[in-house]
């Protein structure tokens, strides 16, 4: 039998296609439909009867239609609310084909006699289950009933669901808060999911944006059309030639011809700039060799055809009374992310607005890692396209140890003075990037912008990240029956080749096999673990120092550590989901998703004290009162990150583990509780953006 599951609370009909996807690792799409323009009626039929504030999706009534004729069974999650309301609603195909009654308890009743009864049960038994608490303002139309014998295809389904919303009350329906004050917004990112991703910036990209169209605004996500020769190639093949060019003046580079290519997904107008430069083997900055010697040349035609698109490409006007044909204008904030589009404040304040244009325009520049700064030697300058009196703004200085030394350019320091407002991503790492032992050079500068600087955690895919639908893992499992994290706890340690045991504690790492994530910590530390009974799985692929180090571990102590020298996203839910524990040593960490991710699945993280760790981690608190409104937190800190102080979070990670498994539940519990949702995030952002918008813009020196 073919299950799917689906939660109210996390389906944003905002999203143009969704896809349901299946438990128990079935990799077939139940259901695929389209759902732009459409609006559901306040708190509906299906939304009274199963008592959820947010409105079905489209995909979800889809869902239900076809359970109703008996082809699949549909589990519809509402969201967890303060009271722990745990429904279930359920509609299972029979043997002879009818679907079984249920009612708001999940409880199956007996088949009903005919087909055309059983084809309509699931839906009516929930509006009858509702009927007390809030009767339906019309009455929901039958679907057509198909015979159990043919699977309805996608159009069949649409045509139905379309018959249907003629019959519903039409309401405007929006799957976040409104804002009352929209902006056209341009993301300017070197990579953006899930056409090109090496590590959290591609998220940010490709997340945020959807999250703040949701909300109402217009925006735009300029990145590079890479080809790189492998299968990632064909995510391009949805996108679609503009018929624009744009004739870019880079200094001593010359004129540079670029193409954009678009796609408007999930409310998004996503971009693509194309130039020869991006069409080569390896990741979006290096090969095998190394990084690339052109970076700068290739991230500065990035970032000027990002300043010329909201003028030139005609794909603005989604809102009501605009031409499709239109550009986005000049009145735009624009949101450079890292060093590969810092040069966009620059050009904005040194070339546009000298010549009047983009002067209601602002810019913030977004900073991932301090580490990476755009930093080149001062005979680049000529190549940027800028005028000459700017150097003072990017001007710079190799330190005394580089490899390199004398005058330099400096990418992000420009748009640190060029920006109208500079942001991070975590209050923890905003703080630390203003000192001389993060901020890498810069905290001088930093400083003296520290009241334009703010910082924001980001959000995680709530769907991607779902434990009670992951098509990775064993089982599905909620806040409020735990009891599939067991299964997918015994799944891994039979997967992993270790002693199936509920009771033996089993400890997770996973990243880039980097000196930053703390790779090493872990490794001297697998012993004392070992000794202490535990089982330790680590995943991720890098430095070859490291990979060697896991190999040889794990021949050294086959029974407790397993090294997965690799990257998986499917083993990565199946880790998050299967360990107790979640060891994270980074000696700095600007914001970090694996504590988000782990502590979404009730997996405790176990961190250093530093950046977005910080910020995201509570530490446990045995004596909460929660009549008092206080917290039991959400996992240990330590620092410094150090083999002893991180073991010694351990040790009292698993003496609670061991020894009082109800507050060990309670603190899964606690962290599975937290809005770690992109929408949360939004409307941070947002407030940001409004303040960007109101002050006047920036003027370097």
């Amino acid at each position: 039998m073919i299950g799917c599951s689906m939660d109210f609370s996390r389906l944003a009909t905002g999203h143009r296609i969704h896809t349901v996807r299946l438990v128990r690792r079935q990799q077939y799409t139940a259901l695929k439909l389209f759902a732009d323009q459409v609006h559901w009626p306040t708190r509906g039929a299906l939304g009274r009867a199963t008592g959820c504030p947010q409105q079905p999706s489209p995909i979800q009534y889809a869902a239900l239609v076809a359970a109703k004729r008996g082809k699949f069974r549909a589990r519809l999650c509402p969201p967890i609310c303060k009271e722990r309301d745990s429904v279930r609603c359920y509609a299972k195909r029979s043997r002879t084909g009818n679907a079984l009654d249920v009612d708001k308890t999940g409880k199956q009743a007996s088949p009903q006699s005919s087909d055309a009864q059983g084809s309509t049960a699931s839906v009516d038994s929930l509006q009858g289950s509702a009927s007390t608490t809030a009767a339906p303002s019309s009455a929901e139309p039958e679907p057509a009933v198909h015979s159990s014998s043919t699977r309805p295809s996608d159009e069949e389904l649409l045509q139905e669901w379309q018959e249907v919303k003629k019959n519903l009350k039409e309401e405007p329906q929006q799957s976040s808060p409104q804002t009352d004050s929209p902006l056209d917004t341009i993301f300017v990112s070197s990579e953006v999911a899930p056409w090109s991703k090496t590590g959290g910036l591609g998220d940010v990209a490709g997340s945020l944006p959807i999250a703040l169209a949701s909300r109402g605004h217009r925006v735009m996500v300029v990145a590079p059309r890479y080809m790189h020769g492998t299968k990632a190639d064909k995510l391009y093949d949805s996108t679609q030639l503009l018929d624009v060019k744009a004739q870019l003046d880079l200094g001593e580079c010359g004129m540079q011809e670029v193409s954009f290519y678009h796609q408007h997904k999930n409310s998004v107008d996503f971009v693509f700039v194309d130039h020869p430069v991006y069409h080569r083997p390896g990741n979006p900055y290096a090969d095998e060799h190394g990084a690339f010697g052109d970076n700068v040349f290739r991230y500065t035609l990035l970032s000027m055809a990002a300043c010329e698109a909201p003028l030139v490409l005609p794909i603005g006007g989604y809102r009501s009374g605009q031409s499709e044909g239109l550009p986005y204008g000049e009145k735009c904030l624009f949101v450079a992310n890292d060093w590969h589009a810092a040069l966009v404040p620059s050009f904005l304040a040194a070339k546009y607005r000298r010549n009047g244009v983009y002067t209601d325009a602002r810019s913030i520049v977004a900073i991932h890692n301090m580490s990476h700064q755009g930093v080149e030697p001062s005979s680049f300058f000529g190549r940027l396209g800028l005028p000459g009196d700017w150097w003072d703004v990017l001007e710079w200085k190799f330190p005394d140890w580089a490899a390199v030394t004398g005058p330099a350019i400096n990418i992000l320091k420009g748009a640190i003075l060029a920006a109208d407002r500079v942001m991070t991503v975590s209050q923890g790492y905003a703080w630390e990037i203003t000192t001389s032992e993060g901020g890498w050079g810069l905290h001088e500068v930093l400083q003296s912008r520290q009241d334009k600087l703010n910082g924001i955690v980001n959000g995680i895919d709530m769907l991607e990240w779902d434990p009670s639908n992951d098509a990775d893992t064993e089982a599905a499992y909620s806040i409020d029956n735990l009891s599939g994290k067991a299964k997918c706890k015994a799944a891994l340690q039979k997967e992993l080749g270790f002693s199936v045991d509920p009771k033996i504690p089993l400890l997770g790492w996973i990243g880039r096999l980097d000196f930053q994530k703390g790779p090493d910590v872990v490794l001297q530390s697998v012993e004392p673990m070992a000794q202490r009974g535990c089982q330790i799985v680590m995943l991720g692929s890098g430095v070859p120092e490291y990979e060697q180090q896991m190999r040889r571990v794990e021949q050294e102590r086959p029974d407790h550590f397993r090294g997965w020298v690799e990257f998986s996203i499917p083993v990565s839910h199946r880790i998050m989901a299967g360990c107790d524990i979640l060891l994270m040593p980074s000696r700095f960490e600007p914001c970090g998703l694996n504590q988000l991710f782990a502590m979404r699945y009730g997996t405790i993280p176990i961190a250093h004290a530093t950046g977005g760790l910080r910020d995201t981690i509570e530490d446990y608190n045995p004596f909460a009162q929660a009549d008092k409104g206080e917290s039991i937190g959400t996992g240990w800190t330590f620092t410094p990150p150090e083999v002893q102080p991180m073991m010694q979070a351990l040790d009292l990670a698993l003496q609670t583990y061991k020894e009082y498994p109800e507050s060990w539940q309670k603190l899964m519990c606690s962290g599975m509780q937290q809005d770690l949702s992109w929408d949360r995030s939004a409307q941070q952002y947002e407030q940001i953006f409004q303040w960007a918008m109101m002050d006047p813009p920036v003027r370097p020196g």
